[in-house]
C-alpha cells in the first residue's frame, strides 16, 4: 500500500534536470484531499505530465542532433515528455474511473529511456 498520489504532485525524471508538478482534471471526478486524484491512463505529455527542464537522454532525438552538431559532447536539450504506456503498478484495490489508482511508488516509463517517479504524493492522509 502506498499513498494515492493527486494533481500537484512533484515528479522526477531521471534524465530531467527539474522537478515537475502532475496536472490532473477532475475529470473522474473523484478527490484525494482537496485536489482531483489520479489513475494509471492519466499519462497525457503536456497536460498530465509537464516538462522536466532540460533532457540529457542520448535517445531523444534533440538531444542526438545536439549531440552530433556538438562533436559528440552531451548537449542536452529542453525536454519533451513522450510516456510509454500508463503508469506502473497502480494500486489494484483502489479504482477511480474503473481504472487502479497511482501511488507514490508507481512509475512512468518515457519513450527516451527515463523513469518517471512520484517524489513528493501530495496526498499523506489516506492510504490506497
Amino acid at each position: 500500500m502506498g499513498f494515492p498520489i493527486c494533481a500537484g504532485a512533484l515528479l522526477q525524471c531521471t534524465f530531467g534536470v527539474a522537478p515537475s508538478a502532475l496536472g490532473v482534471l477532475p475529470a473522474n471526478r473523484t478527490m484525494c484531499g482537496g485536489p482531483p486524484a489520479t489513475n494509471i491512463m492519466d499519462n497525457v505529455p503536456f497536460m498530465n505530465i509537464m516538462p522536466f527542464g532540460m533532457c540529457s537522454s542520448p535517445a531523444n532525438p534533440a538531444v542526438a542532433a545536439a549531440t552530433a552538431a556538438a562533436l559528440g559532447v552531451l548537449t542536452p536539450m529542453p525536454c519533451t515528455p513522450v510516456p510509454a504506456g500508463p503508469w506502473i503498478p497502480g494500486a489494484p484495490t483502489a479504482l477511480i474511473a474503473n481504472m487502479p489508482t497511482v501511488t507514490d511508488a508507481s512509475k512512468l516509463m518515457c519513450s527516451f529511456g527515463g523513469v518517471i517517479s512520484v517524489t513528493v504524493a501530495g496526498e499523506f492522509q489516506s492510504m490506497a
